[in-house]
Order: structure tokens, then sequence, then C-alpha cells
């Protein structure tokens, strides 16, 4: 298929309930309002097409970028393809989840994802923390640098409460994930995650809540998931 085609496709997949929905969340136009499983037909019929990716992220289209998310190449992924789709990156399904998931499966994840979490842009930063959770959820335990990240979950437990909005609940997630999928960090995650307090995330209206850290690790825990990684950053 090429980009118009699947354009088209989209096109005739999207409903003003799901566009409204998503709008409420933080999308903009121009996109169709296609759901998720929808979008995975698609995937189903272009497989993974590096270039294809590209082009459908260069459309500005949510939807497509979305799209572009599901069916890049990590592994050709450039550090410039990359930091411009972070920077095209306007909103959280985009930045939070297109973005990191692409970037932590690419050679570059780690590099970019530390530049990221210095960026003053809401977007660039949160991409970052998305990015160094989806590593943590995705690597092999002894991968995962174990001084490089109990420096980081210090760093959220001193700044998250000055952090900007999205950068917050990314720096939550970043806890959340270290302590239900890094055996060796857990113990330091959950007493981090002991030290938030309440956070205050603006979710644009909707009825989604900011996780406790705490109870969600316990939880992950109850459940006997600790250390059990994640084949693909992408679902």
């Amino acid at each position: 298929m090429t980009r118009d085609e699947i354009m088209q496709q989209l096109q005739q997949m999207g409903n003003e309930s799901t566009k409204k929905v998503l709008m409420k969340h933080g999308a903009r136009e121009p996109f169709f309002g296609v759901k998720i499983e929808d979008l995975k037909k698609i995937v189903k019929k272009t497989k993974t097409d590096y270039s294809l990716s590209l082009g459908l992220y260069n459309t500005g289209n949510s939807d497509a970028m979305y799209l572009a998310g599901l069916i890049a190449d990590p592994g050709r992924m450039t550090r410039e393809d990359l930091n411009d789709w972070a920077d095209k990156a306007y909103w959280y399904m985009l930045s939070e989840f297109t973005v990191a998931w692409v970037a932590s499966e690419s050679p570059y994840g780690l590099e970019l994802a530390l530049q990221w979490i210095d960026s003053g842009k809401e977007n660039i930063a949160s991409s970052g923390w998305a990015t160094l959770a989806s590593i943590a959820a995705i690597s092999n335990d002894p991968d995962i640098d174990k001084e490089l990240f109990t420096g980081l979950l210090e760093r959220v437990s001193k700044t998250i409460h000055t952090e900007k909005n999205r950068v917050r609940h990314t720096m939550n997630n970043f806890v959340i994930t270290v302590g239900g999928y890094c055996t060796h960090l857990s113990a330091d995650a959950i007493q981090i995650a002991s030290t938030l307090g309440k956070l205050q995330v603006d979710m644009g209206g909707t009825a989604c809540k900011v996780p406790d850290a705490t109870e969600y690790i316990k939880k992950m825990h109850k459940r006997n998931l600790l250390g059990k990684k994640r084949k693909s950053a992408r679902c």
C-alpha cells in the first residue's frame, strides 16, 4: 500500500465519536479519529516498512503518525529521524507512545532519552522519560545500568513536582515501570515511589487518573509480574 492509499483508508475508517474522545485527550486537526484496532488492520497489510512510516509521520495527521510508529523499523531509524519525530509529537499518544516505543527499540534509545529529558519542551522531555520506561520494560536486567537508573530514580524524587504537566506523568510511570520490570532496581523504585506523595497532573478534563506508584508496583508484584519483560515496547 502507498501512503496515499493508506490516507484514503484512514479517512474511511475515521468516525466522529472516536475523534471527539481523542480531541479531549489532546489530538487536533488534521486527523480522522481512527480506532487503534482498525489501525492494526492496516499494519497486517503493510508489515514493517521504514520508508512508508516516515512518509505517514510527515503528513502531520495524528492517525497516520500513530500508525507510522506501529510499522516503523526501529533498527533503521536514525538519530535525525527520531529527533524529528520527537519534535513533531505534539500530544501524548505520539510523544509518550509512538516516539518512545520506536526509540526504545532503536540503537539510539538510551542516548536520545537522556538528551530528551533535559529538554525544556514538555513533549520532548516526556518522550525521554517514556523511552526510559520502555527500555526498562524490554531490556534484560544485566543490560540496564543500575547506577544510571538509580540516579534517574533519585532525580524523579527531587524534581517531579516542579516539572511540566506530562513530564510529571511520565516520570511517575518511569518509577512504576522500573519497580515492576527490573528485579535489581525494584526495591529502589519502591523507596522512591514512597516519597512522591500525591501528584497533580492535568488530564485535560478526562476521567483518566494518575496511578499511585507504590500501589501499582505492589499490584504487579502480587500478580507475579516482577521481572517479566515485554517482548516489544509497541502494543
